[in-house]
């Protein structure tokens, strides 16, 4: 009896080792959110480190001259919706004056934040300074990626690029 004892005994114990040394199930998970980091970073801290915003615009192409076009739908859009609260120089009126904005923020995240506003007051750092700045919420303007495209291209012409 005792030799057929001896080898289930060698195999429960040997499977036992095998099994006790393996990962645990949360080194797995660890494992997993450290392979999904981008240099260490989680895709929150990676989208705010590229400073292009949250969204759905991640690349935008920029043309050189300017879409003379793009810039009169552009004025256009600004007049209706974004007129009441922005000026285009430096002044404050409810939101920030836009004069010098291309050249202090990405394309991504000023069209972002016309198209995502709701998402940016909540998740990007910048965008929350502005808020504390103005004290009032930017209004979720229903602007389109396209419409979003021209007033960029239109801002850009205020601010002086040909």
């Amino acid at each position: 009896m005792k030799r057929r004892l001896q080898p289930f005994i060698l195999f429960t114990l040997l499977t036992g080792l095998i099994w006790s040394c393996g990962p645990k199930a949360e080194d797995n998970a660890s494992l997993e959110k450290a392979a999904n980091k981008k240099g260490g970073m989680t895709e929150e801290e990676q989208m705010i480190a590229d400073g292009r915003g949250f969204g759905e615009v991640k690349s935008v192409t920029l043309t050189n001259p300017l879409d003379e076009s793009r810039i009169k739908r552009g004025m256009e859009i600004y007049d209706m919706k974004c007129s009441a609260c922005h000026r285009l120089d430096s002044t404050r009126l409810v939101g920030p004056g836009w004069e010098g904005l291309t050249k202090l923020r990405k394309p991504e995240w000023i069209m972002n934040m016309i198209t995502n506003v709701d998402v940016m007051l909540e998740k990007d750092p910048e965008a929350q300074k502005l808020l504390q700045l103005c004290l009032t919420r930017m209004p979720n303007q229903n602007v389109s990626i396209g419409d979003a495209r021209d007033v960029l291209e239109y801002m850009r012409s205020n601010d002086g690029e040909k």
